[in-house]
């Protein structure tokens, strides 16, 4: 049995790192598998319900990295503990993520878009999206101006913009540096 591997919030520049494993069991229903593809490519709303099977049907882990963890520690150290966790969690023969490193981590093969190519990781991918996008809903409730539940913390004009009038909040990463932010900074502060 295949586990596949994918990520979500490796480049936004707020809130956790996702990093999801699933695996396919004999209660996981081809119809389901049928419908799975790149996270990026579903609604969020088919997102959603195509987690919540997911989570019935098969099994799965769900790790999340905090910003404070990723300042800490760097996002590769993050997720190669990520990928260690997942191979003792289920001490399966078989691991693909998606990409092209495995970080080092013996045992885990890649795969360049596969979270578009094979089920299990696209299952991964929702998985890992759907925890990350509920993350940063839930942040929008405490930190309204930043309009985290549109972006969910990922670079757009958007939240460039409210860190320039309103600086970062505790959920920013603060060891990212945004190259296109500090010209802003440089443009105002002439």
């Amino acid at each position: 049995m295949l586990v596949g591997i994918d990520e979500a919030g490796r480049g936004t520049l707020a809130g956790s790192l996702f990093v999801a494993a699933c695996k396919f069991t004999q209660s996981t229903e081809q119809k389901l598998i049928d419908e799975l593809k790149d996270s990026k490519k579903l609604s969020e709303k088919k997102r959603f319900e195509l987690a919540l099977k997911l989570k019935k049907q098969s099994k799965f882990l769900i790790l999340a990295f905090s910003n404070e963890m990723i300042d800490k520690l760097g996002l590769s150290t993050c997720i190669t503990r990520a990928l260690q966790t997942i191979k003792k969690h289920f001490k399966d023969k078989e691991f693909l993520f998606d990409g092209n490193t495995n970080f080092k981590v013996s045992g885990i093969k890649t795969l360049i878009k596969a979270d578009d190519k094979i089920p299990e990781v696209s299952a991964a991918s929702i998985l890992a999206k759907t925890s990350k996008d509920e993350e940063m809903i839930n942040f929008s409730k405490i930190y309204p101006h930043y309009a985290f539940e549109k972006h969910k913390g990922y670079a757009s004009k958007a939240h460039l913009e409210a860190i320039l009038k309103f600086g970062v909040c505790k959920i920013h990463r603060k060891s990212f540096k945004i190259k296109s932010l500090e010209k802003e900074k440089s443009l105002f502060d002439q």
